[in-house]
């Protein structure tokens, strides 16, 4: 069988099995060569794929036979898509990135002047988000065009209501989506607003651009001159489109400003089961309002806003609509950074802890001694991964703190209990031999420990870039000027044991994710998408993955994201 089409449809047959019949192709075999192409559904020049054995025998029925115990075959596959346009390397890195060849390659092949590419191979196609996060990460190492290329593609699509797209439907996908839709084959993109983080990035990110880098700061005024690229807004400069998102971001702000209430929080969208970069259907375990969306980014999103108005680089963009929002920005970012967090906010007292954790090492098939010994006699404080659509919290020990450390300022107490539920080993904690994981059950119901498994896409598994959230969280809190020193201890510690960990999986680093098992004596990494129960597969090559490129383990020379306090 066949299957030529857009990345979309092989993603869609690799996860459900099933590809529309009218993209489905006709293999012919002839001589040493088995081949298929056709048309793009629309008529346009489409697909073509040829097979040719140069060693061995292919035989009528396509059953190939080796020669000299060896089979050589040449694949060759053509598209009539238009190509992108890579970034070269001088348009690319810095001197100051990072050497890792692997890390570097893939940036490369994922970076481009009208986009960058999310992951491959399943996500050779935008994410608003992973380019959001990717860039804020690299901006040390990138060099001012790839940067600017980035910004100006999520804002190229943003929507008439300001929202940045989490994703796009190009080429024959799009002609389906418009299809499915009763309407014309069209290849005219459609782009997908479900998400709702990805509109709380852009403006940390272009205010850390315009205003704290040097490079943006000096060429700011001129970068919000530019045209936007949205084709619904021709002659829209940069500027009225970052307005447009900004407006937005103060709009679903607003009423949590004026009630700090656990039900005028941002929900996820009516109807989805996800909204944020835990994106499946099992990622916040049930939940309607993910930690760190309310904790950390809308704050970040108020903040930049406030910033980015008293810099004065918004003046010819504002409109009298918009003008009392904009200068009431900073009143709302304190008032989201104050109480936001405290509704997710959990305590198991230590006996209770202590019987969650030994009866989970037991069903993990995990010692328990260094956990155990981790709680002490000490309730277990940390922010739940989310709510449900009652305000109760949803109690998973979760890596999204490392957003709130990354883009927050929270109290010494608030760091403590955080640094203590992460690092603590696993079952406690997140820490294990093999990363930081993302999710851990423990303290929570049989039901959402059976949703958060180490087969589980965003269970107990290990992200790369959380890591590397984390790790630039604990650097960005170790510059505060109010920590005592037993706490500034702790965060030395935590960032040690964080990197002793990220440096024991280098191999792994630009993968999107892996899982783990126990045995002799230790844990051991096992790439996710081998075991059967696994569902789904990792990444072999993830953006924002490389953003090791601009960071350095403690006591080497290297970038830092710089973020202001």
């Amino acid at each position: 069988q066949f299957l030529l089409s857009s990345i979309r449809i092989l993603r869609i047959y690799e996860t459900f099995g099933a590809s529309p019949p009218f993209v489905q192709t006709e293999p012919v075999v002839e001589g040493r060569t088995i081949a298929c192409a056709r048309d793009r559904l629309d008529g346009a020049p489409g697909y073509e794929f040829k097979l040719t054995v140069v060693q061995g025998a292919l035989a009528g029925d396509g059953a190939i036979t080796a020669a000299d115990g060896a089979i050589r075959l040449r694949l060759e596959a053509l598209t009539g898509e238009p190509p992108l346009t890579p970034l070269t390397a001088s348009e690319l890195l810095t001197a100051a990135a990072g050497t890792d060849p692997e890390a570097r390659q893939t940036l490369a092949f994922l970076s481009y002047r009208e986009k960058l590419l999310a992951g491959s191979w399943r996500f050779d196609t935008y994410f608003g988000r992973d380019t959001l996060i990717s860039v804020l990460m690299l901006m040390p190492i990138l060099r001012r065009s790839a940067i600017e290329c980035a910004l100006a593609s999520v804002i190229a699509r943003l929507s008439p209501d300001g929202e940045v797209a989490h994703e796009e439907a190009i080429g024959e996908f799009a002609i389906l989506t418009h299809m499915t839709q009763g309407q014309a084959p069209s290849d005219a993109p459609v782009y997908d607003y479900a998400m709702i983080d990805s509109s709380y990035g852009l403006a940390p990110v272009v205010a850390h651009w315009l205003l704290d880098d040097r490079r943006g700061r000096g060429a700011a005024r001129a970068f919000l001159a530019r045209p936007s690229g949205r084709e619904v807004a021709p002659g829209e400069t940069v500027g009225q489109a970052l307005m447009l998102n900004l407006a937005f971001v103060l709009s679903q702000t607003e009423a949590f400003a004026s009630e700090p209430a656990a039900a005028q929080l941002l929900a996820i969208k009516p109807g989805q089961q996800t909204g944020q970069w835990r994106d499946t259907p099992t990622g916040l375990a049930g939940g309607v309002y993910p930690f760190d969306v309310n904790a950390a980014m809308a704050p970040a999103a108020l903040r930049a806003i406030a910033r980015l108005h008293d810099a004065g680089l918004l003046g010819p963009y504002v409109t009298d609509a918009n003008r009392p929002a904009l200068a009431n920005a900073a009143h709302m970012a304190k008032v989201w950074s104050d109480n936001a967090h405290r509704l997710f906010e959990v305590e198991v007292p230590a006996d209770q802890a202590k019987a969650a954790v030994a009866s989970f090492a037991k069903a993990q098939g995990v010692p328990a001694d260094a956990a155990l010994a981790a709680i002490d006699g000490r309730a277990v404080r940390f922010h739940a991964l989310s709510l449900d659509a009652e305000g109760h919290p949803i109690a998973v020990v979760n890596s999204d703190e490392g957003f709130y450390l990354l883009f927050g300022r929270p109290s010494p107490e608030d760091l403590a209990d955080a640094l203590a539920a992460m690092m603590a080993p696993f079952p406690a904690g997140l820490m294990t031999g093999v990363g930081l994981l993302v999710a851990n059950p423990v303290y929570s119901t049989g039901e959402v420990q059976a949703l958060l498994t180490r087969n589980a896409y965003h269970g107990m598994v290990v992200w790369s870039w959380q890591q590397a959230i984390l790790a630039a969280g604990l650097a960005h809190q170790l510059k505060r000027d109010d920590l005592t020193p037993a706490l500034r201890r702790d965060l030395k510690a935590a960032r040690t044991a964080l990197w002793a960990a990220i440096e024991a999986d280098r191999p792994a680093e630009s993968s999107e994710l892996w899982s783990w098992t126990w045995g002799d004596g230790g844990y051991r990494c096992v790439p996710f998408g081998d075991a059967l129960k696994d569902s789904d597969e990792s990444n072999a090559a993830q953006l924002w993955s490389t953003v090791f490129l601009a960071l350095k383990p403690p006591g080497r020379t290297g970038c830092r994201i710089d973020l202001p306090p």
